[in-house]
């Protein structure tokens, strides 16, 4: 088995190494102008240098932060307004259709309301972010709610359980994969969420240094920008994909 994931390891490396290996010909061959692409060795040359100024470090911690406040906000409202729809009919047909609606908005169509309503500063931003991340948490949410066995439910009646033991006992725990899952999708869509919201309107931050080495011509920054905002990404949902492993082991059979 270690000896299969090593292989799908090094299998996962070839299509980089070849991207690298045609990026290296392409601009030593010529072939493409270092005003569109820098090479391999200018691109790594700039990213030591923002490194070694802080300005890479400074520009990630803000949107990082920015991130971690709009996903907390739109999260939690997400997990308890879903658990509202998907227990209760009388809350589904009072927001559902509602929210179903404001879903089909793409969260750039916001920016400039958002922006009219609350200003460029953070609070615009996080706004954004939450919103981002508010979907994707509902409507997973609601349908692991929906989706939990009913006879668990039946037997939690048979014994006379209280609603909150029984929402606590079993409907969350049988559910937990399902809003994992929105939280997944919610931080991914965060992350996208707040470059978004800081190329249009921002002092800083990855999405403001992308915006503004684009306006001074230097595509090396841009780049720079745009691989560490994919790697974050990555890294991000690999942390929740094994936190979902931890918390539903008792699904699936792992230990």
């Amino acid at each position: 088995m270690k000896h299969r994931k090593t292989n799908y390891t090094i299998l996962g490396l070839v299509l980089p190494a070849a991207i690298l290996l045609a990026w290296q010909l392409a601009t030593s061959g010529g072939y493409v102008s270092s005003v569109i692409l820098p090479s391999p060795e200018k691109f790594l040359e700039k990213f030591f240098s923002l490194v070694e100024s802080g300005i890479l470090w400074k520009n990630l911690s803000v949107s990082f932060a920015r991130v971690l406040k709009g996903y907390a906000i739109g999260a939690v409202l997400g997990i308890v307004i879903g658990i509202g729809v998907g227990q209760s009919r009388m809350i589904d047909g009072f927001l559902g259709t509602t929210i179903g609606v404001l879903r089909s908005i793409p969260i750039i169509g916001w920016i400039p309301l958002i922006i009219l309503w609350a200003g460029i500063g953070e609070a615009s931003k996080l706004i954004v972010i939450a919103m981002a991340t508010f979907f994707s948490v509902w409507v997973n949410t609601v349908e692991g709610i929906r989706n939990v066995d009913s006879e668990l439910l039946e037997v939690a009646v048979m014994f006379e359980k209280d609603f909150p033991t029984v929402l606590w006992r079993v409907i969350l725990p049988a559910a937990t994969p399902g809003i994992i899952t929105g939280l997944r999708l919610g931080i991914s869509n965060a992350w996208k969420a707040v470059v978004t919201a800081e190329l249009l309107a921002a002092s800083s931050g990855l999405g403001y240094m992308i915006s503004y080495a684009r306006e001074m011509a230097q595509p090396a920054v841009v780049l720079i920008g745009v691989l560490i905002i994919g790697l974050v990404g990555w890294l991000l949902d690999i942390i929740l994909v094994r936190l979902q492993k931890h918390l539903v082991s008792w699904n699936t059979g792992e230990e």
